[in-house]
């Protein structure tokens, strides 16, 4: 049997883990809109394409229905803000993940709760890209930093632009004001 062609942004997840399907290539960055959006983007920069790579498999259980499963991978660099220095830089973000896909919400519900793998209910398509989306959205850090920041950051308390002393207005002037009008 002769391979079919398979829309991954309309994916018939069955038929390609029933073919032991593969299927690869890259998105231009901007196709992915919510990943574009979380970047700190460098003037004039797109967002960089996203590599991925997916293969089909279906493993047959003794007493029951086949398990349907995803194998996907994605990587990509995306530019963050520093939360200590508050400079971009480039992160790279690789993930690598199985899926499995069942019947139905309740089935998915409880086996995922169960298993380090994802589990989710089979859909008649699948927009593989909006799925890769959401894999690298959840691997973003939470803090995204350097590990070393490139300039020396300010040290606590201190001050960046003294003031002269006869300058700087005393907390207390306002209160005074009243004080002396009564």
């Amino acid at each position: 049997m002769k391979p079919r062609g398979h829309d991954p942004c309309r994916l018939d997840v069955a038929a390609l883990c029933a073919e032991g399907g593969e299927l690869s290539g890259a998105w231009p960055g901007q196709t992915l809109s919510r990943l574009a959006d979380s970047q700190a983007l460098p003037q004039d920069s797109p967002p960089l394409a996203v590599d991925w790579q997916v293969r089909g498999e279906r493993r047959a259980v003794t007493g029951g229905d086949p398990e349907l499963w995803l194998h996907l991978e994605a990587s990509t660099s995306v530019w963050l803000e520093c939360q200590r220095c508050l400079q971009p830089f480039q992160q790279l973000l690789a993930v690598q993940r199985r899926v499995r896909f069942v019947r139905d919400e309740a089935q998915a519900e409880v086996l995922d709760a169960e298993s380090e793998d994802d589990v989710l209910s089979l859909p008649r398509w699948l927009d593989l890209r909006e799925l890769i989306e959401d894999e690298l959205l959840l691997s973003l850090p939470l803090i995204p930093r350097h590990e070393q920041c490139p300039m020396p950051l300010p040290l606590p308390g201190t001050d960046p632009v003294p003031q002269d002393e006869d300058e700087r207005p005393h907390p207390f002037a306002v209160l005074q004001g009243i004080k002396t009008r009564r």
